[in-house]
């Protein structure tokens, strides 16, 4: 017998949308493998009821309360590949090939770090992507923020959004870019310093930020660096032949969450680059319905119901 839904990724997105599918009396299986994106992160934040929650503890208690619907399966294990058409797909599934008759995508993205020293070390404990995750804590130290070219044209609203939780403000450009006049005069109006030369390394003493030393040998004070690297989907979403928007985000249906291919839908952070774990689980609960009113129309209709 099918699986009404197969969703693939097990992080918030993922979950409520288990727990949505399988509240409306769908046949579920939830897939989860691999590295997990937040993994060096230490608390979940912003998160009703859950906020400084251990990422791992968050993934235990839904995997728990799934546990309470017998028509949603769990398994720790990779989605390889995905054929067929809406209503009738096959995936691999490990050693196994599953039929289900929709599938959602949470697979979250893949974070590419730049090659600078320090970096993939401190990623998640004074590296942040989200001052609203991570802003509290370290609130009113010396803060810096690593822009890249990609991003510049985001470069004044995010630093002045980072004002918000410190006077102490760096940003750094790595001389990969040029900052306009007017940019750089609203910065320093903002009490925000400018470093023009090219990062060298991150001086750390354990997961302990200390400075971020520019090309020149120069050293300059920070405890918390922001940066936004770039992404790219899993491998799943690029052998499907999704459409993606310029940004690289999977587009979708905004009301349905249905990307390109028929059948096929997706939420989370893969989809926008508006990420965090209330919105990914937002998203994923969106999505659940969107597919649970098609699917019940289309079963009642069959007669299958």
């Amino acid at each position: 017998m099918p699986y009404d839904v197969i969703i693939v990724g097990g992080g918030p997105a993922g979950l409520s949308a288990a727990l949505a599918l399988g509240r409306a009396r769908k046949r579920v299986l939830l897939c989860d493998a691999g590295p997990r994106r937040n993994a060096a992160a230490e608390h979940v934040h912003n998160f009703v009821t859950r906020d400084g929650t251990p990422p791992e503890e968050f993934r235990r208690i839904g995997r728990q309360q799934l546990a309470a619907y017998p028509n949603v399966d769990v398994r720790d294990a990779q989605v390889d590949g995905v054929e067929g058409s809406s209503g009738a797909f096959r995936a691999a599934v490990g050693a196994d090939t599953v039929e289900a008759r929709r599938v959602l995508l949470c697979t979250g993205m893949i974070d590419e770090l730049p090659a600078i020293e320090g970096f993939g070390d401190l990623w998640g404990h004074a590296v942040f992507q989200c001052p609203y995750c991570h802003g509290w804590e370290a609130q009113d130290r010396p803060w810096g923020y690593l822009s890249r070219a990609a991003d510049s044209s985001h470069l004044l609203p995010f630093a002045l959004l980072l004002r918000g939780w410190t006077r102490d403000l760096v940003v750094f450009t790595g001389g990969a870019f040029e900052v306009p006049d007017e940019a750089a005069l609203r910065l320093r109006s903002a009490g925000v310093r400018l470093e023009t030369a090219a990062v060298a390394r991150l001086v750390a003493e354990g997961q302990r930020l200390e400075a971020v030393e520019l090309a020149d040998g120069a050293r300059v004070r920070c405890e918390v660096l922001f940066a936004h690297p770039p992404q790219r989907q899993v491998g799943l979403v690029g052998a499907l032949g999704l459409a993606l928007e310029g940004d690289g985000s999977v587009r979708v249906d905004p009301m349905t969450r249905q990307t390109s291919v028929a059948g096929v839908y997706a939420s989370g952070d893969l989809t926008t680059r508006m990420q965090g774990a209330i919105l990914a689980a937002a998203a994923g609960t969106h999505a659940a319905a969107a597919i649970n009113a098609e699917l019940t129309m289309e079963l009642a209709t069959s007669g299958a119901l």
